[in-house]
């Protein structure tokens, strides 16, 4: 047996080992039920389910005037968006190490052409674009590294090869994804989830958001305590950055909550020290009482284990009153509920004293059968006011747009 072939048989006799003791720590030590087994499958290797979306997206439900369709539904896995220059929609592949691009050619809503873009990549999820004059920037985050590549958003082709920044994020652990945006002020934001469910971190770039110049240098620790900001963006009418953070496990149905987090630069948002709004860990907070008063806590919390995921404020103007100061909200759904819950996105609306409120915006992933149909990952909006929201459950991209 070749080496190769070695290290890829112990890769998944760890993955096999660490969801049987995620089986056991669920039943056996907590007594918390799991959701549902394929939802397990999906969380920890991207499995995704056979459900029919060309039936079940009419099942879906959204606000008064906006409508659903399915833009496509062939995507594997599919995670994070980010539409091109074009008007293209371009998403992250991980489980086949590909971003795809996809083309409506002729202006009937659904993607009539698919190009992997970039292919051979190690698990990428985040993808952003930097216009730096000359050239717009293909931005690409792979699970150990950054990268990027010129592409003529024209003919969408390569102008060049794809060229790594940077090669030594954190590796391995329970939260691999990677997360990039660029900033309104040019720097490239970046997350990096823990190693764990609840542990204290060798490595402090885990659990925390970092931020780089666009050639990769000048790296530095933005915030910390943040178990895993799969999703941030900045709030286009003061710049506020917001992220949504997942809460650690094993603490019941319905403890902690999720959070969405106010980041400020050198910001300490607790984890796994604190919990929610301001609760000492029962595990890693005795004795950290201190770190109460420089905590910082939500500015809103989703129930305990949704998932929330990808996070998106509204800026196109076609949008109904209301939705003006507005973010859409992904989320992923529990897996480690006795019940299931989430499996949504959600609509959060800030008011002028920046109060938050929310309400559903596409809903019924989780049928009243109990059925899962969809697990929502991430949004972005098209220029003609389309909203585009990832699925990595069926690998489907759905399309809502308001009339």
């Amino acid at each position: 047996m070749t080496k190769l072939a070695s290290l890829a048989k112990l890769f998944i006799l760890t993955i096999l080992v660490s969801i049987l003791l995620v089986i056991l720590a669920t039943h056996f030590i907590t007594g918390l039920g799991i959701s549902n087994y394929r939802v397990l499958l999906n969380a920890m290797l991207g499995v995704g389910s056979p459900t029919d979306t060309s039936k079940t997206v009419y099942t879906l439900t959204t606000p008064s005037g906006f409508n659903i369709s399915i833009f496509a539904d062939h995507i594997p896995n599919a995670r994070l968006l980010k539409i091109t220059p074009s008007g293209a929609l371009l998403v992250s592949s991980p489980s086949k190490g590909t971003v795809f691009l996809l083309s409506d050619s002729n202006g009937d809503g659904q993607a009539d052409i698919t190009t992997p873009l970039v292919s051979g990549l190690n698990r990428p999820h985040g993808i952003d674009l930097y216009d730096d004059g000359k050239n717009t920037w293909l931005y690409i985050a792979e699970t150990h590294a950054v990268g990027r590549i010129d592409i003529n958003w024209d003919t969408n082709t390569a102008q060049g090869n794809y060229e790594r920044l940077t090669t030594d994020l954190p590796k391995g652990g329970n939260h691999w994804t990677r997360t990039i945006r660029f900033s309104p002020d040019g720097w490239l934001y970046l997350t990096a989830g823990s190693s764990c469910n609840v542990c204290e971190e060798t490595d402090d770039r885990r659990a925390s958001m970092m931020r780089f110049r666009p050639s990769g240098t000048n790296g530095q620790i933005y915030a910390t305590g943040l178990r895993n900001s799969v999703g941030f963006d900045w709030a286009p009418w003061n710049n506020n950055l917001y992220a949504t953070d997942n809460g650690r496990d094993l603490l019941g149905d319905n403890y902690p909550p999720c959070e969405l987090n106010q980041i400020e630069q050198h910001g300490f948002y607790g984890w796994p020290y604190i919990n929610g709004f301001g609760d000492l860990d029962p595990h890693y907070g005795e004795g950290k009482e201190a770190l109460l008063k420089q905590s910082i806590s939500p500015s809103f919390g989703f129930r305990a284990h949704n998932a929330p995921l990808g996070i998106h404020f509204l800026h196109h103007p076609s949008r109904p009153d209301g939705y003006q100061r507005t973010a859409l909200v992904a989320l992923h759904g529990s897996w480690n509920r006795s019940e299931p819950d989430g499996y949504k996105v959600i609509a959060l609306h800030w008011d002028k004293q920046d109060n938050i409120t929310s309400e559903d915006f596409v809903s019924n992933f989780l049928q009243a059968d109990g059925r899962i149909i969809g697990r929502p990952v991430d949004i972005e909006e098209g220029p003609d006011g389309s909203i585009y929201i990832s699925d990595d459950y069926t690998g489907t991209i759905y399309r809502v747009l308001y009339r």
